[in-house]
This record gives structure tokens, sequence and C-alpha cells, in this order.
């Protein structure tokens, strides 16, 4: 089974709850493309950094949910939500893989690829709304638009860039895919 990102619902409020989520680690792509092919770009980079293209760094314990792929490189089991932020400017976005709870920044393993940057997440307080459907900009762009509506009218302050969230793979039926949109907020 898919190791899932962690969090504790703080509350709940009309059109979102809000999360606690704990520091974690992700790898991640800057991409300049569409909505819809900035994943689609970033995958191959990212894939290849889980799938082996990595430096080991230390050795791993039984306990850390990997295999050994080749001498010197380390498999990384996946997460999800596979994570899209936007960017600084149009049309510029993160793809983001959620690293597995059993690393640390000491113990994760270097990318190969230098497209593919390591970054520690800090614990955050967020918004988020879920559905199920289509991974279109119109779902998580109306999704995104309400939200933000549904937090100022909370009396919150969002505080970071947006994020689509993706939890299944594309060949799961779009009616059964579960999607979110994530918006950071002041403590």
């Amino acid at each position: 089974m898919t190791e899932q990102q962690p969090y504790r619902v703080v509350s709940r409020h009309p059109g979102f709850e809000l999360r606690r989520y704990p520091a974690h680690l992700v790898a991640e792509v800057r991409v300049q493309s569409s909505f819809i092919r900035a994943p689609i770009e970033a995958l191959r980079p990212l894939a290849g950094y889980i799938g082996g293209a990595n430096r080991v760094r230390q050795p791993i314990g039984t306990t850390t949910p990997v295999t050994r792929a080749a001498p010197g490189t380390t498999r990384i089991a996946m997460t999800v939500p596979v994570v899209q932020e936007e960017g600084e400017r149009p049309g510029a976005y993160l793809i983001q893989f959620v690293m597995p709870a059993a690393f640390t920044a000491a113990t994760l393993p270097e990318p190969v690829d230098p497209r593919v940057r390591i970054r520690e997440i800090p614990p955050q307080l967020a918004a988020a709304v879920r559905f199920s459907g289509r991974w279109t900009e119109r779902a998580f762009g109306q999704r995104a638009t309400v939200l933000g509506r549904s937090v100022t009218a909370a009396g919150l302050q969002p505080t970071g860039a947006i994020r689509y969230a993706r939890y299944d793979p594309p060949w799961k039926p779009w009616f059964l895919r579960r999607n979110e949109v994530v918006l950071p907020v002041v403590e």
C-alpha cells in the first residue's frame, strides 16, 4: 500500500477542513509549462530519482521503506499525494513528490539529476478541500477560488502558494480519483 502524507484535522469549516501538516521532505522539479503538461514533464526526473537515480549517502536500515536498485543507488517507495504548486510567474510550477516519513534530510539519497531538488517543508497549518474528478485546470481552479473565499470568510489569512494534490494514478477512473486543493494559512 502506498504511504500517504500524514496530517491532523484541527477543525471543519464550511467549504474546507483545517489541517496541521508535520514537517516533511519533498523531491521537486521546477517546470515552465501549462497546468496539464507540467506534471507530465516533471515525471521523468522525479520518477527516475525515486527509481534509483540517486547517490546513497549512508546505509539505509531495514525499517526504511526502500529496496536496493543498483550499487550506490536506492529505490524510494512512492508516496501520495503528488503536489503541484503555482510558481512565481504564470506558467511556472513546482511538481513535488512527498518523500516517505521514514527519511530525514540526512538519510535521503542525493539526486543525480540536477533538476531534482530536495527540500524540507516546515510544519504548517493549511485549509484543504477534497474532491473527485478529472485533473483539469478548470476543476482545480474553481475549487481554489472557492477555498480562498471560504478561508477569508472564516477569518483566516492565506500565507503561501496554493497546492494541487493528486492521490491516484492516471489509469484510475476519473470519478474515483482523490484530489485536493490546499492553501497554507497563518497560525
